[in-house]
């Protein structure tokens, strides 16, 4: 006699059964089989670009927090040249620098916050440091390429609690993790206007419990002005391995190496006549930096997770040019001003995060430490006569070059810090943090003054020796709030103190466009947030807050006249400001409000801050009631998205109103284009995506309208003066993903 035996989701089977049989025990199979990994892959992009941070992430808490998180990889956007006013085109309040057609370094800045080399955040790669030095120097000369990234974490300001004193708080690129499984190729190749070409080609597998990803990024052009062609060179290799299944360790290096001539600053006329003219054909800027890092993760038990981290810096940037306080003089094709800067860093950071319950409710408990140490090393002095990229000084041809200084900068940071969420029920929380700092700079150099006769000749030549130590030990507290009543919304607030030392270009570069206040000092400051942000059924993502800031010690420019009469800029503590504004992000599903099938994507942003800003303290005569400078009132960005089956399209529109650079508020320009106003501005781009098969076409336009305008006056290089934004630009984008 057959029996047979079936159920939903089991195997069926078959018994025979003898004649004699009165009982048997049977056990049916599972339709079911364990995976190791599953990897998912799909084309289509994810209903909003932009997301929030969770309250834990890996070994950091952010409840409470302002937190952004841009997916580079759902962007659409020119990534081949890190064009950053499409990039982070969600982040609400962003300030931007938009000086070169090849996103070689990245200029953002908000909330009054100077975008120069995005030095007012602390940027990190994967986690770790990569600027100059973080307190002597925190300039960020490399920028990784937008093509090797998965997406961008900004925290605002309550960030100096954890990741170090900054105002601006943290900013964290994220770069593709290795595969899940199997093998990766990716080859891209951009063709733009003014023979702008580059390369990005990535590799990545996993084997087991070990795994790479690496990347090469070239890329070269001719820039958009004359004597501003470039070309950059840049690797980056990471590998991992799986020690068991709650451990982790990884090392990373990135190389960048890049040359660029520097078309130099204008005049207002001169931008008013023609503002891609250049009069400078002699300078140049060269970077080598190499940043490496050691990583442990561990999870020591299913509430409490370590990590390890050890990382460094090894980099070189030289200035070379011709800089004059009149920058409409023509070049003599004298001696040129050289500046040389290299950095030595290197750092240790740990984390402990610990889940536990206070009460009944449950809690998060984190501690960490950092050592940091720098021997970082400046000079200043005489350049070839030359036209060429020669990085040599040439003090035995001229050895009464006036501008002459030499320095190093032994620095160490000591710090510690802790946060803790208290669950004050399921959708309530507190989180209390502090940060002791501890942080000894010292300049040990000196700087010659040499005067002149009529002909020539040395009458005065002194060397001033300069050595400072600037010891201090202090605490940073900060208190976070969050209230999730519902998945859809979320109440938060958060109030930190910020810190910001004088670097050493504050004290120490010579530069003939302004002097330098030798009583400056380090800045400090208090920052907040208060906000609404969520996500109403896909239907809206949205995050609207009101910030402000107290800025003590706020170093700037005002306009000095001295006692020969002379007008010049000098660099020091203005004062105090008072800094305040709303912003808000809104991103529209527009595809749901239409009842529009899952083959279309259809979403509309509206990105917009207003802030005011008024000094509310200063011993310098007719500074207070001031607006601060570098501040727009208005910043807006708003753009469309349009997407069928395997096409993607986007249009977007910046518009920034008129801003001071000074706290004097000056609207004309000195000679020097380093002081006026900054005009206000309107951009549109257009971009557009296309998927066939294994290939991905990429092409758009940027600056659509063809738009005059400039965002920037340098103080120093590549200027100083007013430094132009791109003109129309086009690129073509052809990738292959194997």
């Amino acid at each position: 006699m057959n029996l047979i035996l079936f159920s939903n989701s089991y195997e069926v089977a078959e018994l025979i059964l003898q004649s004699d049989t009165t009982s048997f025990l049977f056990k049916l199979k599972p339709l079911a089989f364990e995976l190791n990994a599953v990897e998912v892959k799909s084309r289509k992009a994810k209903l909003f670009s932009l997301e929030r941070m969770k309250d834990v992430e890996g070994t950091s808490i952010y409840a409470g927090k302002k937190t952004e998180v841009v997916l580079v990889n759902q962007s659409i956007a020119n990534l081949s040249s890190n064009n950053a006013r499409q990039i982070y085109s969600q982040v609400a309040g962003l300030n931007i620098y938009q000086n070169d057609d090849a996103g070689l370094q990245l200029h953002i800045g908000g909330r009054g916050l100077d975008p120069s080399r995005t030095a007012n955040f602390n940027t990190r790669q994967n986690g770790y440091d990569i600027s100059a030095d973080v307190l002597g120097y925190p300039e960020s000369y490399y920028t990784p390429p937008a093509e090797s990234l998965e997406k961008v974490q900004i925290i605002r300001g309550a960030a100096s609690l954890q990741y170090g004193t900054q105002f601006g708080g943290l900013l964290n690129f994220i770069i593709k993790q290795p595969v899940s499984k199997g093998y990766e190729f990716i080859y891209r190749n951009t063709f733009g206007t003014n023979n702008l070409h580059t390369t990005f080609t990535s590799v990545s597998e996993r084997k087991g419990a070990l795994s790479y990803y690496a990347f090469y990024n070239l890329k070269r052009g001719d820039g958009f002005r004359e004597n501003s062609a470039f070309e950059s060179n840049n690797a980056y290799a990471h590998i991992s391995y799986d020690v068991n299944e709650n451990s982790e360790v990884s090392a990373e290096i990135t190389y960048l190496s890049y040359l660029a001539q520097q078309a130099g600053g204008l005049t207002d006329y001169m931008f008013d006549t023609n503002p891609f003219q250049s009069n400078r054909d002699r300078n140049w800027f060269h970077v080598d930096w190499l940043v490496y890092n050691l990583k442990w993760t561990s999870s020591l038990s299913k509430n409490t997770n370590f990590s390890f981290q050890y990382f460094g810096l090894q980099a070189q940037r030289d200035a070379l040019g011709f800089r004059s306080n009149r920058v409409d003089q023509i070049d003599p094709d004298g001696e040129r001003d050289l500046i040389q800067g290299k950095f030595r860093n290197s750092g240790i950071e740990t984390r402990l995060l610990h889940h536990y319950k206070f009460g009944s409710l449950p809690s998060v408990f984190l501690i960490g430490s950092k050592y940091y140490e720098a021997e970082n090393s400046s000079q200043q002095g005489p350049g070839s006569a030359g036209k060429d990229a020669l990085f040599e000084f040439q003090l035995e041809d001229f050895p009464f070059y006036n501008n002459q200084s030499q320095y190093t900068y032994p620095n160490q940071n000591i710090s510690l810090f802790s946060e803790n969420i208290f669950y004050l029920s399921e959708q309530t929380s507190i989180t209390p943090g502090v940060r002791f700092e501890y942080i000894n700079t010292k300049s040990d150099g000196f700087y010659r003054q040499i005067n002149l006769d009529a002909a020539g000749n040395p009458i005065r030549d002194t060397i001033i020796a300069d050595n400072n130590v600037n010891e201090r030990a202090f605490a940073l507290f900060g208190l976070g709030l969050s209230h999730k009543p519902n998945s859809l919304l979320e109440m938060y607030a958060n109030t930190s103190q910020n810190y910001r030392s004088v670097t050493f270009l504050d004290i120490s570069i010579v530069n003939p466009a302004y002097t330098i206040n030798p009583n400056i000092q380090d800045e400090n400051g208090l920052s907040f947030d208060l906000g609404i942000r969520g996500n109403a059924n896909n239907f809206v993502s949205y995050d609207v807050n009101i910030f402000g800031l107290l800025y003590n010690n706020r170093i700037g420019f005002i306009q000095k006249v001295y006692a020969d009469g002379n007008v010049k800029s000098e660099r020091g503590n203005v004062g105090d400001a008072l800094i305040f504004g709303l912003e808000s992000v809104l991103d529209v599903n527009l595809k749901k409000l239409l009842s529009l099938s899952d083959q279309y994507v259809l979403n509309y942003v509206l990105n917009s801050s207003f802030i005011e800003s008024k000094y509310i303290r200063s011993e310098e005569a007719g500074i207070i009631g001031n607006d601060v400078e570098l501040i727009p009132n208005w910043n807006i960005k708003t753009s469309c998205s349009f997407g069928h089956k395997d096409l993607m399209m986007n249009l977007q529109y910046t518009y920034l109103s008129s801003q001071f650079t000074d706290a004097t508020n000056a609207i004309e320009s000195n000679l020097s284009g380093v002081i006026g106003e900054i005009p206000s501005y309107s951009v549109l781009d257009f971009s557009c995506q296309y998927y066939f098969t294994k290939f991905k076409l990429e092409a758009g336009v940027n600056n659509l309208l063809d738009t005059h305008y400039f965002t920037r006056r340098a103080t120093g290089y590549p200027g100083p003066g007013i430094i132009p934004s791109p003109n129309r630009n086009l690129y073509l984008t052809i990738g292959l993903t194997i």
